[in-house]
């Protein structure tokens, strides 16, 4: 049954990631009809919301966008940055979508923020209890271990309503502020779900490693 769950993710994971890359692929070769490049798109978003404050960077690497909330910033890869494509339009509204979750104190960002440095900690020591704990045969270090991966569990699962809902206001925003054509509409829906998707596999990977130890803690008994 293991093997079949583990089947079953890599598909997920797989699809998702291959699903992303065609789709942002065809949506970078598609100028959007407003000619509006992602870091103006950005700007009008964030102005329209009483976010002057927050500032736009370009920063290196392959959609490496995101909203950092501690310094205020949104940093946008250099093909969203300075791009009029669909793929640009899209993934610069939903990084702004973060933004306006955070000024409204949307609850799965808060609470994605504050258990953060649990997270980045137990992601650590787990690996670490478990590797000794298989080579020293000590079960209850496993069981940590498996208890440090549920936590990380526990933050994909809060992480996916964050995502899913930063794309819907994204969405609104370049709609009531006629940001997006009627035919390029589609496409950015297509191009902000194919980016959503990809949480839900990195959600499903973790079930896994969860269901991993458990299976093995139980063998091991």
């Amino acid at each position: 049954m293991y093997y079949v769950f583990l089947g079953i993710t890599l598909l997920i994971t797989l699809g998702a990631q291959s699903y992303l890359d065609t789709t942002f692929k065809k949506c970078d070769k598609m100028k959007n009809k407003k000619g509006i490049i992602g870091k103006d798109v950005a700007r009008t978003i964030l102005d329209s919301n009483d976010l002057k404050h927050i500032s736009l960077e370009e920063t290196p690497g392959y959609l490496s966008d995101h909203y950092d909330s501690k310094n205020q910033v949104i940093r946008l890869s250099s093909s969203i940055y300075k791009e009029d494509s669909v793929a640009a339009l899209s993934v610069a509204a939903h990084e702004c979508g973060h933004a306006i979750q955070d000024k409204n104190g949307y609850f799965f960002l808060r609470l994605r923020h504050s258990i953060t440095p649990i997270v980045n900690f137990v992601s650590f020591a787990g690996y670490i209890a478990v590797m000794i704990g298989l080579f020293a045969a000590i079960t209850n270090l496993i069981w940590i271990g498996i208890i440090c991966e549920m936590v990380i569990l526990s933050f994909q699962l809060i992480t996916l309503p964050v995502e899913f809902n930063a794309s819907r206001r994204g969405l609104k925003q370049i709609q009531d502020l006629d940001l997006v054509s009627t035919e390029d509409l589609p496409y950015c829906r297509r191009m902000l779900k194919a980016a959503a998707l990809t949480y839900v596999a990195a959600t499903a990977t973790a079930a896994m490693e969860v269901l991993r130890l458990v299976l093995m803690v139980r063998r091991r008994d």
